[in-house]
């Protein structure tokens, strides 16, 4: 992939991509300072936000980048079971690969693929700006 993340919150996260197909988008996230809440947990917004970026570079990778862009336009999560330190991975599917939308479902799994969060994202598609 040829995205750049450094000064980014993927990089503010540590969230790396470690798969990228059409169908499907495989990152991960370590459970450290950077991404859990005041006692001690992942915070359920740095799940949102891995969530996000799966389902955002998973439609990146599938629009013509010269032309458009791919950006939030809505998001779901349930958060299933908290995690203290570690390392999550989410697992993207599309679930509509549209010209103007896409929406992705992500599984956040814990080390032994215990469900952390799933979550719902929806994607707009937009020209690029000169």
């Amino acid at each position: 992939m040829d995205y750049e993340y450094k000064d980014t919150l993927i990089a503010t996260l540590g969230i790396r991509v470690t798969e990228m197909t059409p169908d499907r988008v495989v990152a991960t996230m370590p459970v450290a300072a950077p991404t859990r809440q005041p006692y001690g947990i992942l915070h359920g917004g740095a799940s949102v936000a891995l969530a996000e970026t799966v389902a955002s570079l998973g439609t990146a990778n599938l629009i013509d980048r010269e032309q458009k862009v791919a950006v939030g336009l809505e998001i779901n999560a349930n958060h299933i079971r908290s995690k203290a330190d570690g390392v999550v991975t989410a697992i993207g599917t599309p679930l509509h690969k549209g010209r103007t939308t896409m929406v992705w479902d992500i599984r956040i799994l814990d080390e032994q693929e215990k469900l952390i969060c799933v979550s719902r994202c929806t994607v707009a598609v937009i020209d690029r700006r000169a």
